[in-house]
């Protein structure tokens, strides 16, 4: 299995990236054991299938010791002229506080170390309280790591259209900003979408199949209680399902949304991420990877071989003009995680 050349992203001048990426969040503990031994040998099953791009952070377990070491056996068995065919993006979740140039490069450092690099690919950041200025004198610093070589390229993680615009106005630059975007979530169409696209911000997206539950897995089932939910992920997103407007309407979606799928003849989850890799300013979207336990390659790859025509957009959306208004009820991006 390989991908075809449109399943890759001209992510910035120097960075080009597969347009699903691998997300790590799976390995930090909230979804399972996951085995080391394994986690590896299946990373360069993905690797090896064209998912080069990898999706991490510093506090998702041993995320970024594992691109280290993924790093160590490649250069080993492959040469270290391969490398260049990984993306790593990490990202740096401090907890608020007085921000100095010797915290920000510390962590930085810890980072490069980890992954075993002399300069991270990008760097996304995210700050839990607005009220907080610091995340500017964070952002500063960082923007200087980046020009003295120690990241290639800033970006955020969970900020909203507001303090996207205030980041700019204070004259640093990101690339792009990490959020949640999905059939269910569309609330960034309302004010993210049309920014990033004037200011040349790329979104990230994850939340994309809300942690499998758009999957045929969940078409005519009963709405399962909380603790039949195993995953923080599915928990989650699970709440954002009864949010935006119940167990009911969402099974209503998952036929409709089986129905294209068999039309084109892919999954669920296909039709659910190729309907926002299609939308404005959408780079690339995160998928969770269950390294070692579970493996969807054949499955995600096959979201590069249909296209969705009129029709099927209007079907979807006859389904979603039902739903709530999430983002009058939690509001814009990220705003789901400061209250």
């Amino acid at each position: 299995m390989s991908l075809p050349p449109h399943s890759t992203f001209q992510f910035t001048p120097d960075l080009r990236i597969c347009r699903i990426l691998n997300g790590m969040w799976q390995v930090s503990g909230a979804h399972g054991h996951i085995d080391p031994t394994a986690a590896l040998k299946n990373m360069f099953d993905y690797l090896d299938a064209g998912f080069t791009t990898w999706d991490l952070a510093d506090h998702y377990g041993p995320a970024e010791d594992f691109i280290g070491e993924l790093r160590r056996q490649l250069a080993a068995t492959r040469g270290t002229e391969t490398l260049a065919s990984i993306q790593a993006f990490t990202k740096w979740v401090p907890p608020p506080g007085r921000m100095t140039r010797r915290i920000v490069e510390d962590n930085i450092a810890r980072s490069l170390r980890r992954m075993g690099v002399e300069t991270l690919d990008l760097l996304q950041f995210h700050w839990w309280e607005y009220d907080d200025p610091a995340y500017l004198d964070a952002l500063t610093f960082l923007a200087q790591l980046r020009d003295e070589g120690k990241l290639r390229h800033l970006a955020l993680t969970n900020f909203d259209t507001a303090h996207l615009k205030i980041i700019g106005e204070h004259g640093i630059r990101v690339v792009s900003n990490q959020i949640q975007y999905s059939l269910i979530d569309l609330r960034p169409e309302v004010q993210m979408v049309p920014f990033c696209q004037e200011h040349n911000i790329q979104l990230l997206t994850y939340g994309t199949v809300c942690g499998g539950l758009l999957s045929e897995k969940y078409l005519g089932l009963p709405e399962p209680g909380y603790g039949t939910l195993n995953t923080a992920s599915l928990r989650k997103y699970k709440q954002m399902i009864d949010a935006w407007g119940g167990w009911a309407l969402f099974q209503e979606l998952l036929r409709v949304l089986k129905q294209v799928a068999d039309k084109h003849e892919v999954s669920i989850a296909n039709v659910a991420v190729r309907s926002i890799l299609d939308r404005p300013a959408v780079a690339g979207v995160i998928v969770g990877v269950r390294l070692g336990v579970a493996d969807h390659r054949s499955d995600s790859a096959r979201v590069f071989d249909f296209t969705l025509d009129g029709e099927d957009q209007a079907r979807i959306q006859a389904v979603l003009d039902k739903s709530q208004d999430l983002y009058r009820l939690i509001g814009d991006c990220g705003d789901e995680y400061r209250g």
